[in-house]
C-alpha cells in the first residue's frame, strides 16, 4: 500500500502544519466512547500539537462528531496506516492497533479501561503480564500500560509528553520496537504472532 507523502496528507485531510498525535481509540462505540473522553483530556497540555482521531471504518463520523465537538479535535475516517506513519506519538486502545502502532514505529500510550468485575475475572483467568502486544510478544515493558484506575488525565499526559520529548523514554521505545520487528521479521510472522498468543493465553 503506497502511502501519501506528509504534505498530501495533510492538504487531503485539511490539516495545519503541525507535528500529530494519533488517536486510537478502539472499534466499538461503547469502547470509543469511553477511551475518546479519556484520550482527549490531554489535549490543551500540548497546544503545539494536533490530536486527530482514526475512524473505525465501522463507525459513522457522526458519532465521533458529536464526543468531539467543541474541540479542534479532527478526525479521519479509513486512514490509520497513513495517520499512524505521519504521527510522532499515538494514544492506543490495547488490542492488535498496539501491534500495527509499535510495527510502524511510533512511540505510544497504550490504554485501556473495561468493566471492572470483568476485568478483574479476566486477570484471574488469563495470567499475562501485559496487555499490549508490542509487550507481550517481546516480554517485557517496551511502551507504557495506563491500565483501568491508573488511565487518568494526569497519568496520560505524563506518559504522552515522555513518548514525545526526544529522550530515554522515546528513545527505549523505538529500540524496543527494533527487538519486536527482529521477533516477528521474515516469512512467517502471522503464525509465530499466532503461536505466541496461544502460549500466553494458555
Amino acid at each position: 500500500m503506497a502511502l501519501p507523502d506528509r504534505r498530501e496528507f495533510l492538504d487531503v485531510n485539511e490539516l495545519p502544519d503541525l507535528p500529530v498525535i494519533a488517536l486510537l481509540p478502539g472499534s466499538r462505540r461503547m469502547e470509543i466512547e469511553k477511551m475518546l473522553r479519556i484520550m482527549t483530556s490531554v489535549r490543551s497540555s500540548f497546544p503545539g500539537y494536533q490530536f486527530v482521531v482514526a475512524g473505525a471504518p465501522s463507525i459513522p463520523d457522526d458519532f465521533y462528531a458529536d464526543i468531539l465537538k467543541n474541540s479542534d479535535i479532527r478526525l479521519v475516517s479509513n486512514q490509520t496506516y497513513p495517520l499512524l506513519f505521519h504521527s510522532a506519538a499515538a494514544l492506543v486502545t490495547s488490542g492488535t492497533a498496539t501491534l500495527e502502532t509499535g510495527l510502524i514505529g511510533v512511540p505510544q500510550v497504550v490504554c485501556y479501561r473495561g468493566n471492572m468485575i470483568s476485568y478483574l475475572i479476566a486477570r484471574r483467568l488469563v495470567h499475562v503480564k501485559y496487555i499490549s502486544l508490542v509487550n507481550l510478544i517481546c516480554d517485557k515493558l517496551i511502551v507504557p500500560e495506563l491500565i483501568q484506575q491508573e488511565l487518568n488525565t494526569d497519568n496520560l499526559e505524563k506518559h504522552l509528553r515522555s513518548v514525545l520529548e526526544p529522550g530515554t523514554a522515546r528513545d527505549a521505545i523505538i529500540q524496543g520496537y527494533q527487538e519486536l520487528k527482529t521477533k516477528l521479521g521474515g516469512r512467517g510472522a502471522s503464525s509465530r504472532v499466532a503461536s505466541l498468543m496461544i502460549q500466553y493465553l494458555t
